[in-house]
């Protein structure tokens, strides 16, 4: 069993570092504003050139964009998270229900004390499309939605009969990941490296979520009668 345990332990600490490496060099070019030529051409090549408060595409996908948006705000994370935490209280899953609610709960607290440490403005190269209040740095929608709907895949995969379903599942909160922080982006209330350094923390969060869920059903810690 520790022959087939060691390994994925490794793979996930290989990723951990490379994660937290990533997310160094990108904090180091937002301090010395190495990053300002690469975010400024992104945001604007989402704009029309002569009008940047116009996006490209059709008129239908800004308001499209938002609803996509809205997926990764406080409000919907938050109903997420309760009802997945009193739908695993009620199939008898008290660990899980505890890892979910605590992983998504500290996840929120670390992501605004890193917006406070940080203290990166909001892009003002193009007008914004949302109302926004917080600070930029790190994007909270990247890094929460990572940590939301990334945990959550990763312990829906598990229960799934197949690898087809469990590739499915993980792929599916990892697409809402990915087409959250881009929306962030295309509404121009985030540099593009805000949105990278928060699905880099937040995917290393997801990751040691599931590394902490997958080491307590191993060793099988009784926190719930077993069924």
């Amino acid at each position: 069993m520790r022959n087939r345990i060691e390994p994925r332990l490794l793979a996930s600490l290989t990723v951990l570092a490379g994660l937290g490496l990533l997310f160094a060099k990108i904090a180091e070019d937002v301090f010395d504003q190495e990053s300002h030529a690469f975010d400024r051409a992104i945001l604007l090549a989402l704009r029309i050139k002569d009008d940047p408060g116009l996006t490209i595409g059709p008129p239908w996908l800004v308001n499209s964009v938002r609803d996509i948006t809205s997926l990764g705000g406080f409000t919907v994370i938050t109903l997420v998270t309760v009802l997945t935490v009193f739908y695993l209280l009620a199939a008898g899953k008290t660990r899980n229900a505890m890892i979910v609610g605590l992983a998504i709960s500290l996840g929120a607290l670390a992501e605004s004390g890193l917006k406070l440490l940080f203290s990166r403005a909001r892009p003002d190269v193009v007008p914004h499309l949302v109302s926004v209040q917080t600070m930029s740095f790190p994007s909270g929608h990247a890094m929460m939605s990572a940590i939301t709907y990334l945990t959550l895949g990763a312990m829906l995969a598990r229960a799934q009969p197949t690898w087809q379903l469990r590739y499915f599942t993980f792929g599916a909160g990892l697409f809402l990941t990915l087409l959250i922080g881009v929306s962030r982006v295309f509404l121009g209330v985030h540099w593009p490296t805000d949105i990278i350094a928060g699905w880099t923390v937040g995917g290393a969060w997801a990751l040691c979520v599931w590394m902490i869920a997958d080491a307590l059903n191993r060793r099988r810690i009784p926190l719930e009668p077993e069924q």
